[in-house]
């Protein structure tokens, strides 16, 4: 297992983290997984056997089950493994028990304390954007965790660009903490992060932990062009994520199966390597509603696809460059950054 730094900070995190949404199986929650806790022992010591350090949750999971579920199954010393939680989603039926008020921010994180049964928080991510509470407040809230000691580091998930650089200029403005990281969705199945989350955490030095690799299921193999599997969670009414293009992802799954089969290892591992090897991504978030699945999962961190195979998986699941990225790529290409060049360089080097 490799061990790579998060962001700027000091911290370092192993190239695949486990995650628990699967854990509990209430309410939503239900069409991911219902891990009980033995079964959440179980996967919890696959991981740390593996080599994993960080367990991610969110305490809307199952509505707070899921932490409640790692307190329980952690095999281990809290202090040998790193935990990572969210707040943002609706806890209750309350006005004030969802969204990043200072409010519902430090109620939240007292009451994932308790269910985690743990007295700080290593990782506490803001799960999505609340675009009707000023950044101050909740970066405020936030930085008053850290320095009371139940918060360590900080990142944020499911912002856009322009949202996650507001909230860093607020930061360094009013001396508050910073996010070290942020949480993304990002896969062969869909490239969007590329625009402007990568090369922003880049230059801003942020972290990347990447949610849903096998695009819920559909990267794990058993989803192919005119055959329909017999179980899975995109054939009742989970649509996340959605798919624009059919034919697209069915051709990316083509090169993905082909090259699984010639490597003799699954699909899901090819998705998970191909990740693991794009520029800005630290870590990437496996969970299963198997012990199988898990450790077949887990073995992705071993795997080493060659530049032919990389070259394959990107060509056909390259995205289009949209307005400004087309213009840069012909008229500012020589003057641009590492963090550009994540996007445009492929673009660059083909037109050449």
């Amino acid at each position: 297992m490799e061990y790579r730094q998060l962001g700027r900070s000091g911290l370092r995190v192993s190239s695949l983290t486990l995650g628990t949404m699967t854990f509990g199986g209430v309410g939503w929650a239900a069409a991911v997984g219902s891990t009980d806790v033995d079964g959440a022992r179980r996967q919890i010591a696959m991981a740390l056997e593996a080599g994993v350090n960080l367990i991610d949750t969110a305490d809307v999971y199952s509505a707070g089950l899921s932490e409640e579920i790692i307190a329980k199954a952690l095999p281990v010393a809290r202090e040998d493994v790193l935990i990572a939680t969210k707040v943002r989603m609706p806890m209750g039926d309350g006005p004030n028990d969802a969204g990043l008020s200072r409010h519902h921010i430090i109620r939240s994180c007292e009451a994932s304390l308790r269910r985690l049964g743990t007295d700080y928080i290593d990782l506490y991510q803001v799960h999505e954007w609340d675009g009707q509470t000023p950044l101050e407040e909740t970066l405020a809230a936030l930085d008053h965790l850290v320095s009371s000691g139940k918060v360590r580091y900080i990142g944020a998930s499911n912002y856009a660009a322009w949202q996650l650089m507001k909230a860093l200029g607020v930061s360094e403005k009013h001396g508050f903490t910073r996010f070290v990281s942020q949480q993304i969705y990002y896969s062969l199945q869909a490239r969007d992060v590329e625009d402007e989350l990568v090369p922003l955490s880049i230059d801003q030095g942020l972290g990347i932990l990447v949610w849903s690799p096998l695009a819920g299921g559909l990267l794990s193999g058993k989803y192919r062009r005119g055959v329909r599997p017999e179980s899975g969670r995109h054939l009742g009414n989970w649509n996340e994520p959605p798919v624009y293009d059919e034919n697209k992802l069915y051709d990316t799954i083509d090169v993905l199966v082909d090259i699984a089969q010639n490597r003799g290892v699954s699909a899901a591992q090819v998705a998970i390597a191909w990740l693991l090897g794009r520029p800005g991504v630290t870590t990437v978030i496996i969970g299963a509603r198997t012990d199988e699945q898990l450790a077949d999962n887990l073995k992705a961190a071993d795997l080493q696809l060659s530049a032919e195979e990389r070259e394959r998986l990107d060509k056909v699941s390259a995205q289009p460059l949209r307005y400004p990225f087309w213009h840069q790529a012909k008229t500012a290409r020589d003057r641009l950054s590492p963090a550009d060049l994540t996007l445009l360089g492929p673009h660059i080097a083909a037109s050449q």
